[in-house]
């Protein structure tokens, strides 16, 4: 027999259904991992369950989805690069990355999913590059997070330390993951091809890679930031643009994922449309790295041509924040800002774009990204009675305005309470901070790669 839990009496329930019903006075009931009944709590109020979760005061939404987050190596040196490093900055990452040990990305890995968790992440892409994935699955099935995972695969040279495979290598490394690690733990995991970047990666890796995902019933994505170089060099090696030369490779396809998503045309923004491909944009980590991103990364061009487009964040050493709702609130406004035009990304649609479309673009939609029956229960309950919330007449303009993650009280994935009263029951926080400290200031010291504050610390 299946656990029952009610959430009761929501000031809101935020459902992102397809009418997108808002549900003042609402309650919603689980039976075991999946949302049974949505609706009035008067309603609902003859529904006896196990158990029930007090919604008063509160707003319900759905679980966020970061489709893009590198969550096994950046926070043991977060805030170690300086602003202004360069070129120099992903050669320093992933020679760090290279020499973590398998309880280093452990610790980082569990300590990011705590504070995706916390703030009211419960989906989110791992884009490849965990090196130790049997060791870090035991933190995916500690925390019951719901994570895709994959190893980053590339066999051309490149200039950011990153280890170079031969192409069958690259295959057997890719259909093996996928093998060991789609559906583990209890349907949680889903592993993904992922080929690392068009740049580093051969027209038969990327063909291979994408025919493998489709093969096994599964997805790929792969890092689509286009700077100037890489796009002379399509043009002059290829005769075409990034997109284009993607899609000569067999990889734009509707099992594709493209991270970033910077440096494209309008005619590119409508090719990926068309072709079915989804896209992941990251602002947090474009307003840092100063990629002028409403520029060079057409939103409204890909939402306007009926692109599925979802969020990320990046890595914590590279956006150094990881809370989805912070990139639901930039997409919302860098466009109104950039294009002097406060008609573009409307509160509604930044909304959609960290829920129900970021599901879309991950292939999740028929399971999470909005509340309603059949659906898994991955849901996040925020406290409106703390100041940011203050005063409440609209709660889109609220969630994507004002709040943030210090609100979130309650979260669930799969019927699974994994946050109550803002902390995550799953782990000692405090004692799982202190560990990565400690984990971080030996990786740096053993790498070789140190960067001092600018301002002396006496």
């Amino acid at each position: 027999m299946e656990s029952t839990l009610k959430i009761d009496g929501v000031r809101y329930i935020v459902t992102m259904d397809p009418e997108r019903r808002i549900i003042a006075d609402g309650s919603v009931v689980i039976t075991g991992a999946r949302i049974s009944q949505v609706g009035k709590a008067a309603d609902l109020a003859g529904v006896a369950t196990d158990a029930v979760i007090d919604g008063r005061g509160m707003a319900l939404t759905p679980g966020f989805v970061n489709g893009h987050m590198h969550i096994s190596y950046a926070h043991a040196v977060r805030g170690l690069f300086p602003d202004d490093l360069g070129a120099d900055y992903l050669p320093n990452v992933f020679r760090l990355q290279g020499a973590m040990t398998d309880d280093d990305e452990h610790a980082t890995s569990l300590l990011a999913i705590t504070e995706l968790l916390k703030y009211g992440t419960t989906a989110f892409v791992d884009p490849g590059s965990t090196t130790h994935l049997d060791a870090c699955l035991e933190a995916y099935r500690q925390s019951g997070c719901r994570i895709i995972v994959g190893r980053s695969v590339l066999d051309r040279p490149n200039p950011l330390n990153l280890p170079v495979y031969e192409t069958d290598a690259a295959l057997r490394m890719t259909e093996a993951t996928i093998a060991a690690y789609n559906g583990a733990p209890d349907g949680l995991v889903t592993a993904w091809a992922m080929p690392f970047s068009p740049e580093f990666c051969s027209p038969e890796l990327l063909a291979a890679t994408q025919a493998i995902a489709e093969s096994a019933g599964t997805r790929l994505t792969l890092h689509f930031t286009n700077g100037p170089r890489w796009i002379e060099e399509c043009r002059q090696r290829h005769g075409c643009a990034p997109t284009e030369y993607l899609e000569r490779c067999g990889a734009l396809t509707p099992q594709m994922t493209l991270s970033h998503c910077l440096g494209i045309t309008g005619d590119e923004a409508r090719l990926i449309a068309e072709r079915g491909a989804s896209v992941v944009m990251c602002p947090t980590a474009a307003v840092k790295g100063g990629a002028g991103m409403t520029h060079h990364g057409l939103l409204p061009e890909l939402l306007q041509y009926g692109a599925t487009v979802g969020l990320g964040t990046d890595a914590g050493n590279n956006s150094n924040l990881l809370e989805t709702l912070r990139s639901v609130y930039l997409a919302a406004v860098l466009y109104k800002d950039g294009r002097q035009d406060v008609g573009m990304i409307p509160a509604e649609t930044a909304l959609e774009l960290g829920t129900i479309r970021g599901a879309a673009a991950l292939g999740l939609d028929d399971i999470i990204g909005s509340i309603e029956p059949g659906k898994a229960a991955d849901l996040v309950l925020f406290d409106t009675q703390r100041a940011e919330w203050g005063a409440l007449h609209n709660p889109v303009n609220s969630l994507v305005y004002n709040a943030d993650g210090r609100s979130v009280h309650t979260v669930l994935v799969n019927g699974r309470v994994v946050v109550e009263n803002h902390r995550p029951r799953f782990v000692d926080e405090a004692g799982l901070v202190a560990e990565v400290q400690a984990r971080g200031e030996a990786l740096i010291k053993r790498a070789g790669v140190s960067f001092a504050p600018r301002w002396p610390v006496v």
